[in-house]
């Protein structure tokens, strides 16, 4: 299934052309336009699901092992210090588009990325709380 107006499933279905590094008959990943750093890719399915909430097990099952080879394979190739993978959902998490999409963002020494929270506490109420929510829903 595909959303007619979503830009990334263009891209991910070769609609629209990018820089691609990878595709399967899952997925596309391509680097992002708007990179945080030199190398910044996204992983896109070429079915549309807005999230990870909507993405299907067995699709979420294979994202994780293809991120894993692009982000192995780009390290070698840029030869970045590290790297984060972040995917956000709902518009409060920082999503921007809403078709699933994982960012692959290599990380080098000072490079500024600004990717950081400020640690808070968990206190014990909060905890029990949450236990307890959990092991009632």
């Amino acid at each position: 299934m595909r959303d007619e107006n979503c830009i990334f499933c263009k891209i991910a279905n070769g609609e629209i052309p990018s820089a691609t590094l990878y595709e399967d008959d899952d997925f596309r990943i391509i680097l992002d336009l708007g990179p945080a750093s030199k190398g910044h890719a996204l992983l896109l399915p070429k079915e549309h699901y807005e999230n990870l909430y909507m993405l299907p097990d067995e699709l979420a099952a294979k994202a994780l092992p293809v991120a894993k080879k692009m982000i192995t394979k780009l390290t070698e190739v840029l030869g970045c210090d590290g790297y984060n993978v972040v995917q956000n959902n709902g518009e409060t998490a920082g999503q921007t588009v809403f078709h699933f999409h994982m960012h692959l963002i290599p990380r080098y020494k000072g490079d500024q990325v600004g990717l950081g929270w400020k640690m808070g506490e968990l206190t014990d109420e909060e905890r029990d709380d949450i236990l307890a929510k959990l092991r009632e829903a």
